[in-house]
């Protein structure tokens, strides 16, 4: 009875034993992922500084068609080639004009298209992605890709709310420190009938004066002469 009793014990011990090594190991990569994320964070500046007189070559100014002017704190700890990518197309003029061609209420607004379609980029080539555990909460500025994790190029995405399931999919290298309610105020549509526009982009240190939207001139200039025409005799 002893010898029945001990081989039951045993098996009682293996079957126990089993599951649990077995769960040991699908742990493994999120223990992986966390002691990851925790090296990455050692190395990643969290703090986002909104302090607009600090570091001016690394804040983009946005002139918007609603004559209201926002400022984007890039940061290049986050992601070198995506920021670099932004400062160039900034100076070269590539964003004058173009639409916020995708802008969907309680999600985010999209821009960097001078085709308006979504389809558009710029004649330089497509980045290798630089995916970091920085979440995207509101006011965070992301760059938009196409399938292929490596396909960003000019367009990118202001984020109107927290959403964490973009996180670690999406280029995150920036965020609005000034005039979040302009972002909020961008015209909905996917693409709007009538969409904001940013009129002019620059980079803070370059010290561009804001550019403004211009009043519509009618088509015809009326003159003095034919207001006096136009009286009755």
């Amino acid at each position: 009875m002893f010898r029945q009793f001990a081989l039951t014990a045993i098996a009682a011990a293996l079957t126990i034993s089993a599951p649990a090594a077995a769960q040991d190991t699908a742990l493994s990569p999120a223990l992986e992922t966390v002691e990851a994320t925790n090296a990455e964070a050692a190395r990643l500046p969290l703090a986002v500084s909104f302090d607009m007189a600090e570091d001016p070559e690394n804040i983009l100014l946005l002139d918007l068609s609603t004559g209201e002017r926002v400022a984007i704190r890039l940061m290049p700890a986050w992601a070198p080639n995506h920021v670099e990518r932004i400062k160039t197309l900034t100076r070269e003029g590539f964003y004058a004009g173009v639409p916020f061609h995708r802008v969907i209420d309680g999600f985010m607004a999209q821009t960097g298209d001078p085709t308006g379609t979504g389809q558009g980029g710029s004649t330089l080539p497509d980045l290798e992605e630089e995916f970091n555990f920085l979440p995207h909460v509101r006011g965070t500025v992301s760059m938009a890709r196409a399938d292929s994790d490596d396909s960003a190029n000019s367009q990118f995405f202001i984020v109107f709310y927290p959403r964490f399931a973009l996180d670690r999919r999406y280029t995150n290298f920036g965020r609005v420190i000034s005039n979040m309610p302009a972002v909020d105020a961008i015209t909905r549509g996917e693409p709007p009938t009538n969409p904001t526009r940013v009129l002019q982009a620059s980079i803070a240190a370059d010290g561009i004066p804001q550019a403004l939207p211009q009043a519509r001139r009618p088509d015809e200039t009326i003159t003095l002469d034919m207001l006096n025409d136009a009286l009755p005799e």
